[in-house]
C-alpha cells in the first residue's frame, strides 16, 4: 500500500461507478443526525422489464445513471443501492420526494429502453433511526411500489 493513501472503506459500483450500497449506509449514517434540524428523505427507484431480461444491461443502467445524476440537486446523494435499484438521499420533506420521485420514474419509462419502466419507495430519515431501518423502510416501499406496477411511488409510512 502506498503511504498516506487510505483504502476506500466503501467501493463504488462497478458497472455504474455510483458509490455502492455500503457507501450508502455510511452516508445515512453521517445524515441521521443533522435531521434534528433538516428533514432529509430516502427515494429508492427500482428499474422494472416487461421482457424479464435481468440482468440489465449496461448501457441501461448508464443511461438510467446519467438521467438520475442531471435530475438532481446539488446536496443529493446517489447511490447504487442494488441490481437495477438507485437510493437517493434528498434534502427536504418526504411529500417533495415523493414528487420527484413520481417524476423520475415518468422520466425512466419514458427513456425509449423497450420494455423498461420503473418505481419507488420513500422513507424519510429522522433522529432515533438507524441507517440500516431507514435504508429497510425504503425497500420494503419499493418492494410494495413494485408489485402495484410500473410507475408507481409508495412512501413508507407507520401504522397507528
Amino acid at each position: 500500500m502506498l503511504p498516506n493513501v487510505r483504502p476506500l472503506a466503501a467501493p463504488a459500483d462497478v458497472t455504474t461507478l455510483l458509490p455502492s450500497r455500503e457507501a450508502l449506509l455510511e452516508h445515512l449514517a453521517e445524515r441521521l443526525p443533522l435531521t434534528v434540524r433538516t428533514s432529509a428523505t430516502l427515494m429508492v427507484v427500482g428499474l422494472l422489464r416487461g421482457d424479464d431480461g435481468w440482468p440489465t444491461a449496461q448501457s441501461t443502467l448508464a443511461e438510467v445513471t446519467t438521467l438520475l445524476a442531471r435530475s438532481l440537486r446539488g446536496g443529493d446523494y446517489l447511490a447504487k443501492s442494488g441490481p437495477g435499484e438507485f437510493a437517493v438521499v434528498l434534502s427536504g420533506p418526504a411529500e417533495a420526494a415523493a414528487a420527484a420521485a413520481e417524476r423520475l420514474v415518468t422520466t425512466i419509462g419514458e427513456l425509449g429502453i423497450e420494455g423498461l419502466t420503473a418505481a419507488a419507495g420513500i422513507a424519510a430519515l429522522g433522529p432515533g433511526l438507524t441507517e440500516t431501518e431507514v435504508l429497510r423502510r425504503g425497500l420494503a416501499s419499493l418492494t410494495a411500489a413494485r408489485r402495484a406496477g410500473a410507475g408507481t411511488v409508495i412512501r413508507h409510512r407507520l401504522p397507528y
